[in-house]
């Protein structure tokens, strides 16, 4: 199955049901998406898209939040917390200092868990109750345990959690806590994780929810959804670019998606598709690196470090998704430095936008492509911020002005305050 901008809608299998079905991206297979559990093609073991006979235009569209897309969406309804219907903030200062003619923040850390993670899991965990699962399952550097947790709570449903050990910053961990997770913590990195839940979720132990899983990235499509109506409703037009943080790649597959969806319904021209442009920190940055070298696939990286833990994955499993998503949108990919990270959450802040580290890499990651000429200023740009501030306090806080002790009297505040 081409994942081009212009592949042409796929006819309708035997095995569709409701006119939704599995296929696979590598060799075309198809299969019934509530028959049975899987998460790759049983042919090649290639990566899978939920596919549908009939895909809606943005009349189609009602309501608020992910399910407004319900129309978009392999179910019609989910296991929710009214997520979704996130800001698209002005910042008029920011926007002035990156030099484009319009900048728009999509802040996903006003969800109710604090991450966009929340759109897929409103969708995954209800496919897990479609298919009749009763464990729930994710590796995470945070923000998927934590949306996991809350969301498998919500539904009923036992949740376990692998984290990389002393990885995971402690408002994520609290979360998983706090929503009844059972917490593992590996010996090793995100990928490690990753490798270990995906063996328990061939074994039948659990119900994989990693944006391995292509229900998943349905409830991420949602994000690109918002962010067109909004730019539509306030320049008549599309943006021409969105900037991203790119961890395991799905917000970027989920994206693209999307997008060639709305081109095969007939309501966007393929010239008219944001040029989708992702952000690795340096530490952490085999895509770029991919893209660099216009390779086919992802190098694994082995050895991954930064700041911006929500990104510190060295093997991104939706880059063959991806990689496709930036090349057919004329987007790129850039990697920025944890200095340079720290320096747009605090950009970030002054506007009084709260983000965690790995958020502000899109921002971080716009400025390095406006000083190298590869953004235009004439461009009209959404950034896509994918946590909120206090996911990290600890980040925040080191990023942040040091409190500063002072007399418990009001004659020795004014004096401080003078000096």
């Amino acid at each position: 199955m081409s994942l081009s901008l212009s592949a042409e809608q796929p006819a309708v299998p035997d095995d569709a049901d409701d006119g939704v079905w599995l296929e696979c991206i590598e060799c075309g297979e198809t299969f019934p998406p509530f028959e049975d559990v899987r998460y790759t093609c049983d042919e090649c073991d290639g990566l899978l898209e939920v596919r549908y006979a009939d895909l809606p235009t943005f009349d189609d569209f009602e309501g608020e939040g992910v399910w407004r897309y319900a129309d978009a969406l392999p179910l019609s309804e989910g296991v929710t917390t009214q997520e979704g219907a996130t800001p698209l903030y002005e910042v008029p200062r920011l926007e002035e200092s990156v030099g484009v003619e319009a900048l728009r923040i999509k802040h996903e850390g006003m969800n109710p868990t604090g991450s966009f993670k929340d759109r897929g899991m409103t969708v995954g965990v209800a496919v897990a109750k479609e298919l009749g699962v009763d464990r729930l399952a994710c590796a995470s550097t945070g923000n998927t345990s934590a949306a996991l947790a809350a969301y498998g709570s919500r539904g009923g449903m036992e949740t376990l959690v692998l984290l990389p050990a002393g990885k995971v910053a402690a408002g994520k961990i609290a979360q998983a806590s706090l929503h009844g997770a059972r917490i593992l913590e590996v010996d090793g990195n995100f990928d490690a994780c990753l490798d270990i839940v995906q063996e328990l979720a061939a074994g039948g132990e659990a119900y994989l929810l990693n944006s391995l899983n292509p229900f998943r990235l349905e409830g991420q499509k949602t994000i690109g959804l918002e962010i067109l109506e909004g730019f539509l409703a306030d320049y008549d037009a599309v943006p021409d670019r969105i900037v991203l943080p790119v961890g395991n790649a799905g917000n970027t597959s989920a994206l693209y998606k999307a997008f060639r969806e709305l081109v095969q319904a007939g309501e966007l021209a393929e010239s008219e598709v944001p040029k989708l442009t992702g952000v690795q920190a340096e530490g952490a940055a085999p895509m770029v690196e991919a893209i660099e070298n216009d390779a086919d696939e992802v190098r694994r990286w082995e050895e991954v470090e930064t700041r911006a833990t929500a990104i510190r994955i060295g093997n991104p499993v939706n880059a063959p998704k991806a990689l496709p998503g930036i090349r057919e949108t004329g987007g790129t990919a850039i990697a920025v430095s944890d200095e340079e990270i720290t320096d747009a959450q605090r950009d970030l802040a002054g506007e009084g936008i709260g983000v965690e580290p790995a958020s502000a890499a899109s921002v971080a990651g716009l400025r390095k492509l406006r000083a190298e000429g590869i953004v235009d200023d004439d461009e009209r740009v959404a950034c896509l911020t994918t946590g909120h501030l206090l996911k990290d306090p600890d980040a925040a806080a080191a990023a942040g002005n040091d409190p500063e002790p002072v007399p418990a009297d009001t004659a020795g505040v004014l004096e401080h305050l003078r000096s």
